[in-house]
């Protein structure tokens, strides 16, 4: 991060006065209803109030596309809801015995260091030395039941369209690096700490779903606690940078359409990915137009939508949605990705293993 980003960060956090109304009351956006005694709140000088620290924990654990049997129903039953409930409720139990601050794998030891019958396996991992991808205490769950049957909305069955032919390949070309591990280049940016980009910094996954919002007059400014990746919108452009500026996070400009703030982004360079998989999914493109919507609706929610465009990569453009909410105590941590990626070095260092032990083997 430049220090320019961080001189007008500080700008935009001196210039912010919050303006939440008290009185205001909450309302289900996730039915997609406002209540019509809430009104949004403005800011000093009059655009509608976004800010805050924000999460999409909530909307953890539901699937990014939708399983067959819901067909084109977006939302869950009554009953669908209280077996998703109960799924959330044990997870809550978990934490508060111990985990996720501790892994299975950690719990077990300590308890066999206590001479007590060791845990079963439960919560998001089993037990082992790969039991988790990061330490225990670092893991995110919902605090409510989800009605959602899927994140992506649109197309309505909530299946994101077919790739092309050429990305199949590129996908395919993609994986088959990864398994080689010849190279840190052979890994995903997210993998080498460099950015999940602007759907895999806000779509919820095992840990750093937060992001904080703040505003300025003619800007709007988003953090993500996932690589800390900055994004700084202004709300007065009516153009994009020529095609000759591009960069990992795209070229946003803003603007207000009533209360909800649509950001329209281009200018990619073509290498991060969009999906429940981050890096891992299909690449996008340097075509890729992505389309945000942030709608307050309550007064710890935002709607939050955003519609894929990219025509090398898939058929046809698609959208997901999901709430995004403000909890009590919820704060963004520091992400300090180098400093603790000894995932690089050990998965490299083991290839290199690995090899070795062929070889020795092949010359007996």
């Amino acid at each position: 991060m430049t220090k320019q980003i961080f001189l007008l960060m500080g700008t935009l956090a001196l210039v912010t006065l919050a303006s939440v109304p008290a009185a205001a009351q909450s309302t289900s956006s996730e039915e997609g209803k406002v209540d019509k005694n809430w009104s949004a709140p403005k800011t000093p000088w009059g655009d509608p109030d976004l800010q805050g620290t924000w999460t999409s924990d909530d909307t953890w654990g539901v699937p990014f596309e939708r399983p067959k049997q819901y067909g084109t129903r977006r939302f869950l039953t009554e009953d669908e809801i209280k077996d998703r409930a109960k799924r959330v409720e044990q997870s809550q139990e978990f934490i508060d015995k111990g985990g996720p601050a501790h892994s299975p794998a950690v719990a077990e030891l300590e308890a066999k260091e206590k001479g007590e019958t060791p845990p079963p396996a439960q919560g998001r991992y089993g037990r082992g030395v790969d039991a988790a991808p990061v330490p225990g205490h670092w893991g995110e769950f919902a605090r409510r039941a989800s009605p959602l049957t899927s994140q992506v909305m649109d197309p309505p069955d909530g299946q994101i369209p077919p790739m092309t032919p050429e990305a199949a390949k590129l996908l395919a070309e993609k994986q088959q690096m990864r398994r080689k591990q010849d190279s840190y280049v052979d890994w995903s940016l997210y993998d080498r700490c460099i950015t999940r980009g602007i759907a895999g910094s806000i779509i919820p996954v095992i840990y750093g779903n937060g992001l904080e919002i703040v505003q300025a007059p003619g800007y709007v400014s988003i953090r993500y606690e996932m690589v800390h990746d900055v994004r700084i919108i202004p709300l007065d452009r009516r153009e994009h940078a020529g095609s000759g500026y591009r960069s990992y996070m795209g070229d946003a400009i803003g603007h207000w359409e009533g209360n909800t703030l649509v950001v329209d982004t281009t200018n990619f360079l073509g290498k991060t990915a969009i999906g429940v998989n981050g890096d891992f999914g299909p690449p996008t493109s340097e075509a890729l137009h992505t389309t945000e919507r942030f709608t307050r609706t309550g007064t710890n929610t935002i709607d939050y939508k955003m519609t894929v465009d990219d025509p090398f990569v898939y058929t046809a453009p698609w959208s997901y949605e999901f709430p995004i909410t403000q909890e009590p105590g919820y704060k963004l941590f520091e992400y300090a990705c180098h400093e603790g990626n000894m995932a690089m070095h050990n998965m490299l260092s083991t290839a290199r293993m690995e090899e070795a032990k062929k070889a020795a083997a092949g010359k007996q």
